[in-house]
């Protein structure tokens, strides 16, 4: 009999120290989890019997509970699909390969903090050692000859030999309970856990007493095939922590519908009330199940888009074709057409919240925003009903407004939606380039997450009023402002002092050469000498930045320099240029108010040793006098 041992990663291994102090806050979870495990076992093998009816033996479908009381056991079973000496390794010798060192990342040290952490990280199986010093898995791949034993005691490593007899398909788990725990030896609390948490499980569980007698445990129903009047919130939520392996979270929000007509599909779908620790994973993995008459298909299945990854839930049609291969039904029309509907409902549903409890949406928005708004770079989705459901903050004050709510604020003749990006609030709201606008009024919103920086190239328009950004040349306030200066002295004096500064301009190109596209004035700036925008047709200036950081640029482009015609210091240099001996000084001004664009829009200042040089002469002038 061959026997190999295995070492666990070192974030395995400290994962595992954390489950043998029991930092769960409710233990009774294990049971949930390695009833599910069983429960999608016996799934995936009742699918692949639809195509390979061999590897179905004549007996039901069930998960089987046993309680060796004098050994200290608790052993849960199933006739599953099973695993070979490669899926125990894969499946059982690596802990959540895909946020294993995000979630060591985000320990605290304090065991509350970081129980709750563990449940949203999603341990599943390993969940098993916070009551047992030893687990033994002995599993046999459907259609193999071959039964295989995993044990381990969580202490590092874990063993995998051949067995020397044969088992029929499935898997067996035994749990070597802990002096301590002697309450996961109870029939009666190990049959109340059960019921309470997995009720819901399709297959039936069978709890085998000591005198050989069996009793079904579940009603063995799937919960989605129900009425939603005859489920209670407690089982919607029952169900909802099997299948998140978020530990006790409870769903933010439970969208039950059932589609009758030329489409009949029902979904059981579940918005969490925490990011899941794989939201932002490379992978952008969905995690809705796809059934075919309540036959598991698919785990991973795109039926919704990947901007919705955060729900968690099962889909379950009539209609598709059981015969039929994973890889060819995830082109299929029919499951295109469900994905199209379910994201339409989500969508739909996610903006009357919106509109019904903004503070209660407004977590949502906290933890998913971001990741909804992906969905808007996407050609092939509904923008415009994902734009519905979005909230976006605004220079007026802190609170989240949607677009419908931007647009019914609009001053009279307005006919733009005017944005800038920028790395936060604060950063947005110093900008110099908005300050013209909220001068006048206008209400800007600020885009703050990296998403942003993309989707208003693709989008250009919300309800049929134009996106424009503060940022850009062509925005300027001469050109989109509405309102006309009643003052005929005033527009006088703005056009005159348009036209006096045309040496200045002519001087900061001769200045500046290269390092800028062009100089103009500008009435976008109210107390601000100078800042930089970007042509029309140009890219972002944050959006930039980042096709340069990840090498899909090879530097930043020239912007374009403007000025306030109407700043005392413009003035100043103005005059200053007119008068002899005076040139070097108007350079090096003018070269520092380049630099001090620079740092505003947080582009790097081109030569630090001659801004630190003029600066320093600055003051030297400035205490001088």
């Amino acid at each position: 009999m061959t026997k190999n041992t295995f070492k666990f990663n070192a974030e395995t291994e400290k994962v595992f120290k954390l489950m043998v102090h029991s930092l769960y806050e409710n233990k009774d979870i294990f049971v949930r989890e390695l009833i599910s495990n069983a429960s999608d076992a016996c799934d995936k093998l009742r699918y692949e019997a639809v195509t390979k009816p061999e590897l179905l033996g004549s007996d039901e479908f069930k998960i089987t509970v046993e309680i060796d009381k004098p050994a200290r056991l608790l052993k849960i079973s199933d006739n599953g699909i099973g695993m070979n000496k490669e899926s125990l390794i894969e499946n059982l010798g690596t802990i959540a390969k895909s946020g294993t060192q995000k979630f060591m990342d985000n320990l605290t040290g304090d065991n509350k903090k970081d129980s709750q952490l563990i449940g949203q990280f999603g341990v599943g199986f390993y969940s098993a050692f916070m009551v047992a010093d030893n687990v033994s898995v002995i599993s046999t791949a459907a259609g193999s000859d071959k039964t295989y034993i995993w044990n381990s005691t969580g202490n590092g490593e874990f063993t995998i030999e051949d067995a020397n007899f044969k088992a029929t398909h499935g898997t067996a788990v035994t749990l070597h309970i802990k002096e301590g725990e002697n309450d996961y030896l109870d029939p009666f609390r190990i049959k109340n856990i059960i019921q309470t948490y997995s009720n819901h499980v399709a297959f039936k569980i069978i709890f085998k007493e000591e005198n050989g007698t069996e009793a079904v445990l579940n009603e063995g129903q799937a919960i989605w095939t129900k009425n939603k009047n005859e489920i209670s919130e407690d089982e919607y939520n029952e169900f909802y922590q099997s299948i998140a392996h978020l530990g006790d979270d409870k769903p933010w929000m439970t969208l039950h519908n059932k589609a009758e007509g030329t489409l009949e599909y029902t979904n059981l779908l579940f918005i969490p009330s925490r990011k899941p620790f794989d939201l932002y994973h490379p992978d952008r993995m969905t995690r809705v199940k796809l059934y075919i008459k309540r036959i598991l298909i698919s785990e991973k299945m795109s039926v919704i888009p990947q901007y919705l990854r955060f729900i968690r839930g099962v889909v379950d049609s009539q209609e598709l074709p059981l015969n039929i291969s994973r890889e060819t039904i995830q082109n299929n029309s029919q499951v295109q057409k469900i994905k199209t509907s379910i994201t339409k409902r989500v969508l739909k549903d996610l903006a009357k919240k919106s509109e019904s409890d903004r503070q209660e949406y407004i977590k949502f928005w906290a933890n998913f925003g971001p990741v909804l708004k992906e969905g808007l770079c996407d050609g092939l989705e509904p923008r415009d009903e994902i734009l519905e459901a979005c909230l976006f903050q605004t220079n007026k004050d802190e609170n989240l407004i949607s677009l419908k709510e931007y647009k019914d604020r609009m001053k009279e003749g307005q006919k733009s939606i005017y944005y800038i990006n920028a790395e936060n609030r604060a950063a947005a709201l110093a900008s110099p380039q908005i300050e013209g606008f909220i001068a006048r009024g206008y209400e800007i919103i600020l885009l703050i997450d990296s998403v942003d920086d993309f989707w208003v190239n693709v989008i250009h328009e919300y309800s049929g009023i134009p996106f424009k950004s503060a940022t850009r040349a062509g925005n300027d306030l001469e050109k989109t402002a509405e309102e006309k200066i009643e003052d005929k002295k005033e527009q006088k004096e703005e056009t005159n002092n348009g036209s006096e500064v045309n040496d200045l301009l002519s001087f900061i190109k001769e200045v500046l050469g290269e390092k800028i596209k062009e100089t103009k004035t500008t009435q976008r700036l109210s107390e601000s000498a100078a800042c930089l925008t970007v042509p029309e047709n140009g890219m972002e200036i944050r959006l930039e930045r980042f096709m340069i950081a990840n090498k899909q640029l090879p530097g930043s482009s020239a912007k374009i320099f403007e000025i306030n015609p109407h700043h005392i210091i413009i003035k100043k240099l103005n005059e200053d240029l007119k008068k002899d001996g005076l040139k070097d000084k108007v350079k090096d001004t003018i070269l520092l108010l380049f630099d001090q664009a620079n740092i505003v829009e947080g582009e790097p200042v081109p030569d630090i040793k001659s801004f630190t040089q003029k600066m320093n002469k600055l003051i030297e002038q400035s205490l001088a006098a």
